[in-house]
């Protein structure tokens, strides 16, 4: 049966696996090997000359690594996907790949801390350069935004810590009427909360460190592509350069990677040139780990979305508390957005205004009993961190008043705990930071 004709759920527990071709083993085998026999000097002939489809080296390509890919690409509908060790690797990679050469991405600041100050401070010096819309809620602004050496438009499906949601069709039409891709940051919103390539994505970066793998056990990351975007418009050169690694064995003739991967050339490109030579390789045993946490992706993210709308409407009804940032929020800005593009439900990651001083923002945090005090998300255990003074940590005040991110912000990633245990968690730790500070 065609993969595209089966359920999400179907697919998120068989995409890209036959036992028939893994010696019938039931579960996704381990393919801990740093390399693979090539059989022949003919076979590595074909293998190197792209001429048949196998594995050479683990650091571009593994048996268990490529399952975790397929099902990925599955999962989004996509035409191609590349595994790599980190979100940071996937998202450095993705931008090196798009502006390779120079030129300028189109952001948000409303961004995770790493990604802000990477795009910000580091990528500069590798003549990657940014541009900021200063109001991501109107579309518009990225119209505005967009110039002659614009490569890409980047957001985040739901935004780090405060869970703000864009108009993503209108932000993909604008980009493309430019020429040039939507790259959406999908880690809070994951393949089942949010169809990125259907709302107008070309592009998709995961963390699959959080939500993905689930348990906090694995670092990890993944870059999807749909195959749609035309990269032979002018505005990416790199992608039309002949490579003599992909030249045509039978007569010599150097070859594009748009002529060799019409389908892929995006991902592809990726493996060919920044995992094969900067080398932040996924390792298969924790390929397998994220396979596992896949396996249970729905599940888990129906329970925690579910228990973060009970937390949502405990903490709007506590006076220790000053405002709370979830679609899910009473008067929230985003909920018109977030029927539209997460029916699902707007995840469990969001932030809220502790109605206090430092002091007692430290005891409050430092009394949490249920709640991990530690630098996740996406976590089957309940996380809760002061974005500010952590995650955001990199960004100066002015960059953190520019993000929206106010110094009394709290963040919480709701994980598969009972849901009153974690409201008496928050309540007891609420009244420690304050009954102990008037004594």
């Amino acid at each position: 049966m065609s993969e595209k004709l089966l359920g999400f759920d179907t697919l998120k527990v068989r995409a890209g696996y036959q036992s028939s071709d893994h010696n019938y083993a039931v579960a996704v085998p381990i393919y801990q090997t740093a390399s693979y026999d090539l059989g022949s000097v003919e076979r590595a002939e074909r293998l190197f000359g792209l001429e048949e489809a196998g594995f050479l080296y683990t650091r571009i390509g593994n048996p268990t690594v490529d399952v975790l890919e397929q099902r990925l690409t599955a999962l989004d509908n996509g035409s191609g996907a590349v595994a790599v060790a980190s979100g940071m690797a996937a998202v450095a990679y993705t931008l090196l790949n798009l502006a390779e050469g120079g030129g300028r991405i189109l952001t948000t600041p409303r961004l995770y801390g790493g990604t802000f100050d990477a795009i910000k401070h580091l990528f500069p010096k590798f003549n990657v350069h940014v541009d900021f819309v200063e109001n991501s809620d109107d579309p518009e602004a990225f119209r505005q935004g967009i110039g002659p050496d614009t490569k890409a438009v980047l957001i985040e499906s739901i935004s780090n810590p405060n869970a703000t949601i864009l108009d993503v069709e209108a932000i993909a039409e604008i980009a493309h009427d430019n020429g040039i891709p939507l790259v959406i940051d999908n880690t809070f919103g994951t393949p089942y909360l949010f169809d990125s390539f259907s709302h107008g994505a070309d592009i998709i970066i995961y963390s699959a460190t959080k939500a993905i793998g689930g348990h906090g056990t694995t670092l990890g990351g993944v870059i999807v592509e749909n195959g749609k975007f035309d990269w032979s418009n002018g505005k990416f050169p790199h992608f039309e350069e002949p490579q003599y690694l992909l030249r045509d064995q039978a007569t010599g003739r150097e070859r594009s990677y748009l002529e060799v991967f019409p389908g892929a050339p995006f991902t592809t490109r990726i493996r060919l040139s920044y995992l094969a030579y900067f080398g932040a390789s996924l390792s298969p045993f924790d390929a397998f780990l994220l396979i596992q946490g896949i396996v249970t992706l729905s599940e888990r993210i129906d329970k925690q979305v579910s228990n973060a709308v009970k937390i949502v409407q405990y903490l709007q009804s506590s006076d220790k508390v000053s405002w709370v940032n979830h679609p899910a929020a009473e008067g929230s800005p985003y909920k018109t957005l977030a029927d539209k593009y997460f029916p699902k439900g707007a995840g469990s990651i969001f932030s809220f205004g502790f109605k206090g001083n430092e002091e007692q923002l430290k005891i409050f945090l430092n009394s949490v009993e249920l709640f991990s005090y530690h630098a996740n998300v996406g976590d089957a255990r309940s996380l809760i961190i002061n974005s500010p003074k952590t995650t955001h940590g990199e960004l100066n005040a002015e960059e953190q008043s520019f993000a929206g991110i106010k110094p009394e912000t709290v963040r919480l990633s709701i994980g598969l705990e009972n849901a009153d245990d974690l409201i008496a968690d928050l309540e007891q730790a609420f009244e420690k930071a304050f009954v102990e500070t008037l004594v």
